[in-house]
């Protein structure tokens, strides 16, 4: 073994492993017929992004996830890559060509598109590049982009064949409306927030009298477009209005009253008004009643002539101009402050305008129609859902399944596949040659040209080609029965955010069946949101995210991973504060100085083997805790697998064992004496196992420390380990095991907290100790960890064992430890017996609180079904211990108040 330095380097060992695991293709994956294969996607990060604070959490989970499988033999593939974002990407070529310059309108579509490519090969790769940072372990051979030539093509060829089966149609429909990228939304590109608002009372004149409908609004500017206001059938308050006429103020147009339920009786004034282009429930009202649709804007958010006023103007200085001449005019009654959500372009922060558009459509009733699955699958978990609280959400939205629009208009993205004719009709094709064949079939017209036709000027929604992903990363579609895609896919887990549940996770399920006839994943794993101290998401606007990369900085990427994971269960929101990664950078600061503690050991080769106890006991609880960490997997709670983990090494490993077996020190000769062999051998393999537990969790230090215990060969690392196995103990591993977890360190804590208490030190001689077995079987285990009693209590002590429970003294301190042992110290003659009596007292109140949480459980089936056997058996030793332990506490206390 080397000389290992003094204090841990994280940006050192991490770049140097990292290029390390990178150079011997540890990441790398071909299709292997004699290993399982475990698969995940990346959600493809937009390629316009830089490293937040959600991918480190979504990416950590994700690498902690594949690291295990690699480790436990299986042919793990991650597959990495980027989305190209259109409306974010065209949003940040504008501007830069507004920096030089250059308008969006002063270029042609190709050219456009030269300086988008250009910009996607300067910057479309940092987010990949920072994920390396973190310990990403993709393979990076198989990074792949949602616009490269084999993904576009699967996106025009699902175009293509959802059009012909009837799934795809063009059609008015009320969209979100971004009129800064002057293009449609989805829902998900919708950000709502709170914001201060007004509500606006306004009279609209019955026609032919002096009486008036009162009309409550937040969007005044919007009644240049109005065609009705609408009543609730049963509101008395303007029952006299049915069959009237309203006038729309400031333009004079007559409107009819029209009545229907749908009004809200509580809200506003009862009196609803109806503009069918610019909101999507009066859309609706206007379907159902026949009325006119006046759309009065402009796709940059500017009123049109349609408006009739304020033509040219924006929409929010509309509002200002408008509000202000109904006051002057005494059409505006009185204005309140409202809170209320308002959405806003994810990508533009422009406020989003409800608006009647011709658009591109998925007909997805349909669609649920032909794929039942999409349902059944997730309800049925043959799909799982992490925490499955996300099954019902996910059944309400199917269920309420709405059209998906899929055109943008951009430029930037999968351009339409439809040719259209001089005549308005089109075609749909795979290609030009294709839609010039198909349109001369149309039109009947064999002389057409590429140039009679037209290709649609849209582009297709990103999620268009995202919901494709696990398919086309493999070329499922260019290649349907390739090697990859029979091999790798479906994939095993996808690590993703809950807002995006439907407009990803969904969509990937629907693909899957509909393209593959399977599902494209087994288990889905739902992180909550990164929030502040203040449970504020974090955003750059707030200026709440912390720099990812300046953590790493910092707490060294080990530490990042660890404190985001501590403190994040699946489905949970994350309340982040730096001392998470405060505590994980003390984590491998912890593992670094208990291996330079072992290294510093002078080994003697003649000493006999002397810890063969503690030893067997180590062993036996790194099994015990590898079974609550396997069972934490298999129900994907990694935050709870990594306290298990860090439990492990910090209690167990640093504070019990390496205390148990580290050699005493020599005051006369100033140093530490030597430790046998056989010890500090086991002690290393201990160690050894340990480091592969923590290595998905902490790669860097675990590596670091795998080659500084020994020389190794290149391919002898820990990142392809074999993960450790759980085996079955035998009974005297199962008597150490016990005796030390349920009478050694009780008995010592018990020991040191009386000394404490009386205020004793090293040096003080007390009294007999004895540690009495219930049993003659226990005898031989107590006396064989006698040494570590001795050795780990804070005071020396006459330590002795008995074989038999009868006390020793006619006054001790009593410490009841199980049903097994209890401890006897024997008291001075100066008892304090109120003091004494108020211990136990305490002590026998928290014992009987303790057995009410322990029997909570066993009494709640849910917990006896699910949880290992083990666990469940380690709940009934403790049920038994306490009932135990509040017997000889409530003897004892008789004893003292006689």
């Amino acid at each position: 073994m080397s000389e290992i330095r003094k204090t841990y380097s994280p940006v050192e060992v991490e770049s140097k492993w990292y290029s390390y695991w990178l150079e011997n293709k540890f990441f790398h994956s071909a299709p292997n017929a004699n290993k399982k294969p475990y698969t995940i996607v990346i959600p493809p990060p937009n390629v316009t992004g830089v490293l937040h604070m959600g991918h480190m959490l979504n990416n950590t989970i994700q690498d902690v996830l594949i690291r295990k499988a690699r480790m436990e033999g299986q042919e793990s593939c991650w597959v990495p890559g980027t989305d190209h974002a259109s409306i974010a990407t065209e949003a940040k070529v504008v501007a830069l060509l507004r920096e030089q310059g250059i308008k969006k309108s002063d270029l042609s579509r190709d050219k456009f598109l030269e300086h988008a490519w250009v910009w996607k090969e300067k910057y479309g790769g940092i987010i990949l590049e920072q994920l390396k940072k973190l310990g990403a372990s993709c393979d990076w051979e198989r990074t792949r982009f949602t616009m490269e030539d084999n993904l576009s093509e699967a996106v025009i060829e699902v175009f293509n064949k959802l059009h012909t089966d009837g799934m795809i149609y063009r059609g008015f429909r009320m969209v979100n409306w971004d009129p800064e990228g002057k293009t449609a939304l989805s829902d998900e590109e919708v950000i709502h927030k709170e914001v201060q608002s007004k509500l606006y009372y306004i009279k609209y004149q019955v026609v032919g009298s002096d009486d008036y409908a009162l009309v409550a609004t937040t969007r005044p500017e919007t009644i240049l477009g109005d065609t009705a206001v609408c009543i609730h059938p049963k509101d008395d308050r303007w029952k006299h209005l049915k069959g009237k006429k309203v006038i729309v103020p400031l333009i004079n147009k007559e409107i009819p009253i029209i009545e229907d339920e749908y009004v809200d009786l509580e809200f506003g004034t009862g009196c609803l008004k109806v503009t069918p282009a610019h909101d999507v429930n009066d859309y609706q009202l206007g379907q159902k009643h026949g009325l006119e649709i006046i759309d009065i804007m402009n796709d940059d958010g500017t009123f049109n002539e349609k408006a009739q006023l304020y033509v040219g103007l924006d929409r929010f200085k509309v509002r200002k101009q408008l509000s202000a001449e109904l006051e002057e005019k005494g059409y505006l009654t009185k204005t309140e402050n409202l809170t209320n959500n308002v959405g806003y372009s994810e990508r533009t922060n422009a406020v989003v305008e409800p608006r009647l558009s011709l658009q591109w459509f998925v007909n997805m009733r349909s669609f649920m129609d032909k794929h039942p699955e999409v349902l059944s699958s997730v309800m049925n978990d043959e799909i799982k859902l992490h925490p499955a609280k996300f099954k019902n959400t996910y059944k309400h939205w199917i269920d309420n399944i709405k059209d998906w629009c899929i055109s943008r208009q951009l430029w930037w993205g999968q351009r339409i596949p439809a040719w259209y004719l001089s005549d308005g009709q089109y075609v749909v094709a795979m290609n030009e040659t294709e839609a010039l064949a198909k349109a001369k079939t149309l039109s009947g017209n064999t002389s057409l040209t590429l140039s009679d036709l037209r290709q649609d000027e849209d582009v297709l929604d990103t999620w268009f080609s995202s919901w494709l992903w696990p398919i086309s990363v493999f070329d499922g579609f260019k290649d349907p029965n390739n090697e990859d895609i029979k091999y790798y896919y479906p994939t095993n887990d996808l690590v993703t955010a809950p807002e995006i549940l439907f407009f990803w996770v969904a969509r990937m399920i629907m693909a899957g069946y509909a393209f593959r006839g399977e599902k494209p994943f087994s288990n889905v794993y739902l992180t909550g949101i990164v929030r502040d101290k203040q449970g504020r998401k974090m955003s750059k606007s707030l200026g709440n995210s912390p720099d990812p990369l300046d953590l790493i900085t910092k707490y060294g990427a080990d530490g990042v991973r660890f404190g985001m994971l501590l403190s994040s269960p699946a489905g949970n929101d994350l309340l982040f504060d730096d001392k998470y990664c405060e505590q994980g950078r003390n984590f491998t600061n912890k593992l670094w100085n208990a291996f330079r503690l072992i290294k510093g050991w002078e080994v003697d080769r003649n000493l006999p083997y002397t810890h063969a106890a503690s030893v067997e006991w180590m062993n036996a609880k790194i099994n015990s805790s590898l079974v609550e960490i396997e069972d934490h997997f298999s129900k994907y709670r990694l935050s709870d697998a990594l306290m298990s983990v860090y439990k492990l090494v910090w209690d167990d490993l640093c504070s019990w064992y390496l205390e148990m077996i580290k050699p005493e020190y020599d005051r006369e000769l100033d140093k530490s004496l030597p430790i046998d062999a056989k010890t500090y051998q086991e002690t290393l393999l201990i160690f050894e196992k340990i480091l592969k537990i923590v290595h998905p969790f902490m790669p860097f230090i675990t590596e670091e420390l795998w080659h500084d215990i020994k020389e190794r060969d290149a391919k002898d690392c820990v990142i392809i380990a074999q993960w450790p196995t759980v085996s079955d103990l035998n009974s005297n591993e199962i008597s150490t095991l016990s005796f030390v977890e349920n009478t050694l360190k009780p008995a010592i804590t018990a020991i040191n907290n009386h000394i404490q208490k009386n205020n004793l030190k090293r040096t003080s001689k007390l009294n007999s100790l004895f540690i009495v077995p219930n049993t003659t079987e226990e005898h031989n285990t107590a006396d064989s960890f006698l040494p570590y009693i001795i050795k780990l209590s804070k005071c020396d002590f006459d330590i002795k064992t008995l074989k038999d429970g009868v006390p020793l003294f006619q006054h001790f301190y009593p410490y009841a430890i199980n049903n097994k042992y209890q401890i006897q110290i024997e008291k001075e003659n100066n008892l304090d017996s109120e003091a004494e009596k108020e211990r136990i007292e305490k002590e026998l109140e928290y014992t009987k609180g303790f057995l009410i949480s322990v029997e909570k459980k066993l009494n709640n089936d849910k917990f006896v079904q699910n949880a290992a056997a083990s666990v469940l058996e380690n709940e009934r030793q403790k049920q038994q211990d306490a009932l135990s332990k509040i017997k000889s506490l409530e003897e004892a206390l008789k004893e003292i108040v006689a």
